[in-house]
């Protein structure tokens, strides 16, 4: 069920929280529900559930488990701190912005990928329904940030700059941050794997991240390191054994 309905920009961002939940050491147990977008408390995915308290998307997650006392960032200086928390803004605000616009604003992918995914778990005409219901939101917001406008070349060109600047930071270092990985690696693990493994109507997003070996390179030592060999028969690693792995 999960490689028919979860799309893009929902397995990118469950990706970073599970790297991220991998990288402090902690268990990981992924369930996928049909209806995971309605339980989340801020009617997004991902969620984690410990105990009696839900949290949902990664920011939120981060503050929770430090509050538990797991930190990646508590190395790192203030000005280090600040310069994390701008390149994850840079990431959700091109990245993931250009992910919900490619599958809800771009018609092929919208026709092909995205309404049958979206509405699989659901009967017609529910199924349909409440695709468009969320279609018509995402394209709201697109509006109202000013991507409404943008041509599908001109949403890949900011992928690219964003790529650029984040193959700029990272350099020949394993890590953005030298040898320890940071809230940042995780989440742009998520969003680069997920690109790279997931199959559109074209090549053009994930040639884009391509382009720059060492982001590719990145994502190869974090899948290897984090998620192969770890479980083999835990649900944790499941994805990866299905999808392509990068070489």
């Amino acid at each position: 069920m999960k490689e028919e309905q979860i799309l893009l920009s929902d397995n990118a961002s469950s990706l970073a929280v599970q790297a991220f939940l991998q990288m402090c050491s902690l268990p990981v147990q992924v369930v996928c529900r049909p209806n995971a977008e309605y339980m989340s408390p801020s009617g997004k995915v991902p969620f984690i559930h410990v105990g009696n308290q839900v949290v949902s998307e990664l920011g939120p997650i981060v503050q929770f488990v430090k509050a538990k006392g797991h930190s990646l960032s508590d190395g790192l200086d203030e000005v280090q701190k600040a310069e994390m928390k701008a390149y994850m803004e840079l990431v959700n605000n091109m990245l993931l912005t250009a992910e919900l616009y490619l599958q809800w604003c771009d018609d092929a992918t919208v026709e092909e990928i995205t309404h049958p995914r979206y509405g699989s778990p659901y009967p017609w005409p529910l199924n349909r329904i409440l695709a468009y219901q969320k279609q018509w939101e995402v394209r709201r917001k697109m509006k109202a940030i000013g991507w409404a406008g943008k041509s599908l070349e001109q949403v890949l060109e900011d992928v690219d700059q964003c790529c650029q600047a984040l193959s700029q930071r990272l350099g020949t270092q394993p890590y953005f941050f030298n040898k320890l990985p940071t809230e940042l690696d995780a989440l742009v693990f998520g969003h680069l794997f997920t690109i790279l493994t997931t199959q559109l109507t074209s090549d053009e997003l994930s040639e884009k991240v391509k382009n720059y070996s060492n982001l590719v390179a990145f994502c190869r030592r974090i899948e290897q390191q984090y998620f192969e060999g770890r479980d083999k028969d835990s649900s944790s690693t499941s994805r990866f054994s299905k999808g392509p792995l990068l070489r």
